[in-house]
């Protein structure tokens, strides 16, 4: 493969410049008023958190607080039905929730809703905790991102804490630490408003689950009601700790204000899901690669530059394994080499498993995964794409040479004159040199063996076999 040096550069400044206008439209989205409408003073401003916690989640919860503090909101009411998320998005929320002016109830709806790990967290850190009757809480154990699939993260049995000698089975002190750190956490988000934090290091440590129920009978939550304007009237009067100091909730007349999620919270939601991102950086390394190979087509380079910006965006925000970044980058490198240096498929094979491997472990959060299917579809795709590569290259590999000095060897012509050792043959419709070891007879059919430069050395042609 050749690449003329001005291809390159063009290229490269091509992509720099759709780079730079993609980085100041990031930039720009912090300018945008995430939420514009004014909220009523004497409103309950519902924020609907549902699905895994991530950056989207913790930015659109973040600029509701902010919102209702600057429009004097009566209350705040997070909506939750989420399996977990990740733990520095989930750290945002609770940090503004604590330093918040104005009360936040957390409230686990609808019916059949969850607020498991991350979700636990955010209840224990409101003002107000409160459930639906049909749903749960609990399993608040952190997962170490990166490890391999099977791998503990929690001691399995429950009477292990009765021994301090057993109490963790965990391989590496890492692990021990990220618990530890998680319950002593999850114990002071308790002690600040009173709730049940035995229950909460078990939620931690044992990663066990409690119904609404339950959680009421125990001091895990405040309160179990079945609908947003009950929720309001069971609140009225109710006395809340707030960082400033106690207030009395008045929330009978409030009325409810949904504030639903804004271009920018649904942009960072689609660019911050795994399988998008994951698709993203494919689309950016072969748009980039086609570029490189082909200067000159432009949509590929740009289109390729800016896939791989957003795709860096979103592995800056999400919790990726490096190793596993790693090895997808040496496999795609590993499957580009197998078109243009043939190595008979071992550089096709190993690029798919590498490739495949570094797909898997890329991330293992809740919740935050890349699907198995789509990865396995990738695969297929690429060792479909390279399986063809070998067979066109085999094909051509099977055909007489029919151009080049190559060429040459095989091909049959006419001596021009009668002559011994050197004279001149009609090959292709042009005159050459040629020597023979026999003598030649005009007219007579010889066939060229070998070529030196201009001159060709010939047989008759019944002394070739």
């Amino acid at each position: 493969m050749t690449i003329q040096k001005e291809g390159i550069v063009s290229c490269f400044l091509r992509i720099m410049a759709a780079g730079s206008l993609l980085w100041l439209s990031i930039l720009s989205l912090g300018c945008w008023p995430g939420i514009s409408r004014a909220v009523d003073s004497q409103a309950a401003v519902l924020l609907d958190i549902k699905g895994a916690i991530g950056p989207a989640v913790s930015d659109y919860v973040i600029r509701g607080l902010k919102k209702a503090e600057q429009d004097k909101a009566g209350v705040v009411i997070l909506q939750i039905d989420t399996p977990g998320g990740l733990d520095a998005a989930m750290r945002d929320i609770i940090k503004n929730i604590l330093a918040s002016s104005v009360p936040v109830v957390s409230y686990v709806a609808p019916d059949g809703a969850r607020a498991a790990s991350a979700g636990t967290y955010i209840l224990y850190a409101s003002h107000v905790a409160a459930m639906a009757p049909v749903t749960n809480l609990g399993a608040a154990t952190p997962v170490r991102v990166g490890g391999l699939p099977g791998m503990p993260d929690a001691p399995a049995n429950p009477k292990e804490k009765d021994h301090p000698e057993k109490k963790s089975p965990l391989s590496d002190t890492m692990e021990r630490k990220m618990v530890n750190d998680a319950v002593a956490y999850i114990k002071s988000l308790a002690n600040r408003h009173g709730r049940n934090a035995q229950w909460a290091e078990q939620a931690v440590r044992e990663a066990v689950s409690l119904t609404a129920k339950e959680a009421l009978e125990i001091g895990v939550i405040d309160v179990v009601v079945g609908g947003l304007v009950d929720l309001l009237q069971q609140l009225d009067g109710r006395e809340v700790l707030m960082e400033s100091g106690k207030m009395t909730l008045s929330t009978g007349n409030l009325v409810i204000e949904r504030l639903e999620p804004d271009w920018r919270s649904q942009l960072l939601t689609i660019i911050t899901d795994p399988n998008i991102a994951y698709i993203l950086m494919l689309l950016g390394f072969y748009g980039l690669i086609f570029e490189l190979s082909n200067p000159g087509y432009i949509l590929p380079g740009v289109v390729g530059g800016i896939c791989l910006l957003l795709a860096l965006y979103s592995f800056q925000v999400l919790p990726i394994n490096y190793a596993g970044l790693g090895l997808m980058i040496l496999g795609i490198i590993f499957m580009v080499a197998e078109a243009f240096v043939p190595s008979f498929g071992a550089l096709g094979i190993g690029g798919v498993i590498a490739f495949v491997f570094g797909s898997v472990i890329l991330m293992n959060d809740e919740g935050l995964r890349i699907s198995l299917p789509l990865i396995g579809g990738t695969a297929l795709v690429s060792t479909g794409f390279f399986l063809w590569v070998m067979g066109g290259l085999y094909a051509i590999s099977r055909k007489k040479v029919v151009t080049g000095a190559e060429e040459m060897i095989g091909s049959v012509g006419e001596a021009m004159a009668d002559f011994e050792g050197e004279g001149r043959v009609w090959i292709h419709g042009e005159s050459w040199r040629a020597v023979s070891p026999a003598a030649v007879i005009k007219g007579q059919k010889v066939q060229v063996i070998e070529k030196d430069g201009l001159l060709l050395k010939v047989k008759l042609e019944e002394d070739v076999k």
